[in-house]
């Protein structure tokens, strides 16, 4: 992209996502820019080279462009922070030799349907030419990834053999029908129809064979180690982050952090049940027909209410909500993803309105709303949803690359997880059942702290923590100490130890980001005093989009 003297930071910025969505068709539809629904991403190596001089020219003109004032200050500092790391990635390999269980792009190329709507012949058309383009997406993704092995880089092969699991369960080849099979289903016109069901099955076939390279091709290829080593992680780190951690500290904090947070669960048990651990307390709760939901429908129908109910009692009384933000989808995902809760954002145009999706363990049809309660909270409002969506809806003050490409899992997991603090704060958790679901949530954050550091760097565990003291973290004590130290669910958890381990970096992302938006907090709250406005400081810091957490610390210093 040629800049020319006269442009701001706003300018370049608006121009880059243009150009970039042309160049990823499958991030356009994830961010809501129309025009390129019809299209697959090229994940080839070349596509990534191509993908990468993009970011370079801009980051180039970004960085030598003059701001015009405060506004073109902060977007400056957020998209030479974030497109800086992203050059650093892809100059180390990593984005091509990307393959894990939850965020590389075999599974961008399959939840990206997700996202397309089917209300019209037309809409079915451009799915129908999306799907069309699955085996060649496919394949370039293949090629990517042997040229990245010959290059040396190769996900370990625990990644490797989950991703062709997921890709068999896409395909069709386990219990359930095939994704495509599915998703055409209750397709349109018998016109189209034929089409979309011949182009189904050459799209399942393709991830079947995928999965069979995976197997035969590039698991031969890859390492047995899981663990990738400080440098690998500390790159990942800054990228997931936006700061540069001293490890051993964070380490030692999120150790801390765990204890302080077992105490507090602790007394919360007792009172669910006198003389109770927390895990008896959690049998109780689970056995308690007042926290039980049967069926999916109603589960979803349960979560829907439950963040309909949030977003109303809300706004206006500790949040500024526009109406477009009020608008919150809560949907079952389809199978083969990871277990837990994910959000997507609205489209740029809010046509498409936020969704909260929840990934559900095959076969189980009963669930325990104690344990989701601040999960809808996180996912929702005043989490993720109010957080992406507000930033969606600053086109009068943001950029588009602020409002739509700036995420960051320190800044928005660490809010979402401040946010689940927060509706304790605000009277939401007064329920002791729900109080406990939401301590194991932070109880389960914490212990990713200390087990994705510990796992990576292979760290020794310390003196004092009643685990395997002197011992150095392996993939099995991870798994081990999630299972007995926390209350999660058990299927969650073996999901869990394979997420972190394709993805370094980014689990201890929510604890270390809420550390920051607490500190940030009291810190403004020290500066204004009594007149410190809590309703403001929520409000002046979602418009703001999102960012790394140094820049961050920056921009919030100035608020009050």
């Amino acid at each position: 992209m040629a800049s020319t003297a006269s442009e701001g930071v706003h300018e370049i910025c608006d121009r880059y996502v243009d150009d970039y969505v042309a160049a990823d068709p499958v991030a356009a539809t994830v961010h809501g820019v129309a025009g390129h629904d019809h299209r697959l991403t090229d994940y080839s190596a070349d596509g990534f080279a191509e993908r990468a001089g993009l970011a370079a020219r801009a980051h180039a003109a970004v960085s030598a462009a003059e701001p015009r004032d405060a506004a073109e200050r902060a977007a400056k500092a957020v998209f030479t922070e974030r497109i800086g790391l992203e050059l650093e990635i892809h100059e180390a390999g990593l984005d091509v030799a990307s393959l894990n269980v939850i965020s590389s792009p075999v599974q961008e190329l399959r939840m990206v349907f997700d996202l397309m709507p089917l209300d019209t012949e037309q809409d079915w058309a451009v799915v129908s030419a999306r799907i069309a383009e699955v085996p060649q997406a496919l394949a370039n993704i293949r090629s990517g990834l042997l040229s990245a092995a010959d290059a040396g880089h190769v996900s370990a092969l625990r990644q490797v053999a989950k991703v062709a699991e997921q890709c068999e369960t896409w395909a069709g080849l386990k219990e359930e029908a095939g994704f495509f099979t599915e998703l055409v289903g209750g397709g349109p016109s018998p016109s189209l129809k034929a089409d979309l069901e011949h182009r189904a099955r050459a799209a399942e076939e393709a991830f079947a064979e995928f999965a069979g390279f995976l197997r035969a091709e590039l698991a031969p290829k890859a390492p047995v180690k899981d663990a990738v080593g400080e440098d690998v992680y500390r790159l990942w780190s800054r990228y997931f982050v936006g700061a540069a951690l001293d490890l051993r500290e964070a380490y030692e904090w999120g150790w801390a952090e765990f204890a302080r947070i077992e105490a507090e669960m602790r007394a919360v048990a007792n009172r669910i049940k006198p003389g109770a651990s927390a895990a008896e307390a959690a049998a109780a709760l689970d056995a308690d027909p007042r926290y039980r939901v049967r069926g999916r429908a109603e589960f979803e129908a349960w979560m829907q209410r439950l963040s309909d109910d949030a977003l109303k009692s809300l706004r206006g009384k500790h949040f500024e909500i526009s109406d477009r933000v009020m608008a919150l989808e809560c949907k079952i995902a389809p199978p083969g993803g990871g277990v837990g809760a994910y959000y997507t954002g609205p489209s740029e145009d809010f046509t498409r309105p936020g969704r909260m999706w929840w990934s559900l363990p095959a076969g189980r049809d009963e669930f325990s709303t104690w344990r989701e309660t601040s999960t809808v909270y996180h996912e929702g409002a005043p989490g993720h949803h109010l957080q992406i969506a507000t930033a969606v809806d600053q086109s009068g003050g943001l950029n588009k690359y602020q409002r739509l490409l700036a995420f960051t899992s320190g800044h928005a997991e660490g809010w979402a997880l401040y946010a689940e603090r927060l509706m304790e704060e605000l009277g939401y958790l007064s329920d002791d059942g729900d109080l406990l679901g939401m301590l194991s949530e932070q109880l389960f954050r914490a212990a990713r702290v200390v087990v994705d550091l510990g796992m990576h760097l292979e760290l020794l565990i310390p003196a004092g923590t009643g685990f395997h003291e002197g011992e150095r973290w392996t993939p099995d004590l991870g798994l081990e100490f999630m299972l007995t130290r926390t209350i999660t669910d058990q299927a969650h958890i073996r999901d869990e130890i394979d997420r972190y381990l394709g993805w370094p970096g980014q689990a201890p992302a929510y604890k270390i980001g809420e550390r920051l938006w607490l500190a940030a907090r009291s810190e403004a709250q020290a500066r204004a005093g009594a007149g410190f406005d809590i309703k403001r400081f929520h409000t002046e810091a979602l418009k703001m989009g999102g960012m790394g957490l140094d820049t961050l610390r920056e921009q919030l210093s100035h608020l009050d």
